[in-house]
């Protein structure tokens, strides 16, 4: 079974870079724009995804003017955010999305559902970046046609690493002028 999930992880991995890739440089250039100017970064993340804001702020290789998001921290339109839910029906997200919104305040969302018309999410954000997650990736192994391992927080983790790449080199290059 690890052979199998390696390989199905391997493919999910393809099929975000592959259709991903221009919003995740977009969201990188959108989070650098908080770092040149007077602005904050905050990453607000939901239910499991909470795991990426521990590793941005306190992995080994920390995300550069991370600063721990709350919904009571007052933000300014120089500051950026980026939005990490698994569901884009989130209520906590959409009434966070709606406030940034409304006041102004340029976001990015990481979620796992497609980009489209019906997913407000993705309508009110200024990028939006899917996981492309539809569902479990392995089959069960006692019962027939169910899918187990939805894997969420491994394919937000691979989309924040390629955001900090891009993110970091954006960053390396303002700092050399």
């Amino acid at each position: 079974m690890s052979k199998i999930l390696s390989t199905q992880m391997s493919g999910l991995f393809q099929r975000i870079i592959q259709s991903e890739e221009e919003s995740i440089e977009e969201t990188s250039r959108l989070l650098a724009q908080a770092s040149i100017g007077q602005g904050n970064i905050y990453f607000a993340c939901f239910d499991e995804l909470q795991a990426i804001e521990l590793n941005a702020l306190h992995g080994s290789e920390p995300f550069s003017n991370l600063h721990s998001w709350s919904p009571t921290i007052p933000l300014t339109d120089s500051d950026r955010v980026c939005i990490f839910t698994s569901n884009s029906k989130n209520n906590e997200a959409l009434m966070l999305a709606k406030r940034l919104y409304d006041n102004f305040i340029p976001f990015s969302v990481v979620s796992s559902d497609p980009k489209s018309d019906t997913n407000e999410l993705s309508e009110l954000a200024y990028t939006y970046i899917s996981m492309k997650i539809r569902g479990g990736i392995l089959p069960h192994p006692t019962k027939l046609g169910e899918r187990i391992v939805i894997p969420y927080l491994m394919a937000a983790l691979f989309i924040y690493e390629a955001i900090k790449l891009n993110y970091d080199e954006m960053i390396s290059e303002d700092e050399e002028l």
